[in-house]
């Protein structure tokens, strides 16, 4: 049996015993987390979510990139469509973690790397490639500098810990637009 054959066979087991009928699009919990595609990390496991409490984007390093903010513009769209509009009562959260692969990347493919961050090379230190607790700093900087978000969206920034399973949190819950704590 392949592991195809077995994703085959939980999903069977899903759908007759874990599926929730009649879930809404939009998380009910009204949180959305950016978080690393390294499967140590999974932020369904990390924070024991239930289905349908939060909308989880996540890529190499858990980072806010292009695509992380044209995701979330999107999911404001939808969510605005329905009625029910990003901002005040809204979570994000920023989910870095220790011994992250990104740091690997910055050597095996820098400017594969830069291209995905939006940066140079020469600039991997100050956005904290090795670093994760600096790497939470600079994406929440970059998100309240983002005049394109919704003001009031909290924004919260954890560090993983992939040795003990624990959540630090280092930038507290702070509404975007007012000064970080």
């Amino acid at each position: 049996m392949t592991f195809l054959d077995t994703l085959a066979q939980r999903n069977q087991h899903f759908s007759a015993t874990g599926f929730t009928e009649g879930l809404k699009m939009m998380p009910s919990e009204k949180t959305i987390i950016i978080g690393c595609v390294d499967p140590r990390v999974d932020p369904a496991d990390v924070f024991e979510l239930q289905t349908g409490e939060a909308v989880v984007i996540r890529n190499v390093g858990g980072r806010v990139t292009k695509a992380a903010l044209e995701s979330m513009a999107l999911v404001g769209k939808l969510a605005k469509a329905g009625g029910k509009e990003v901002g005040p009562g809204w979570n994000l959260v920023l989910l870095h973690h220790t011994d992250c692969g990104i740091k690997g990347c910055s050597h095996l493919a820098p400017q594969l790397l830069a291209d995905h961050l939006g940066v140079n090379p020469a600039d991997f230190e100050a956005v904290g490639i090795a670093d994760p607790y600096k790497a939470v700093a600079h994406d929440f900087a970059a998100l309240q500098a983002n005049p394109d978000l919704p003001a009031g969206l909290t924004v919260t920034g954890v560090v993983y810990d992939v040795a003990t399973g624990k959540v630090e949190t280092v930038m507290p819950p702070t509404a975007l637009g007012a000064p970080a704590a």
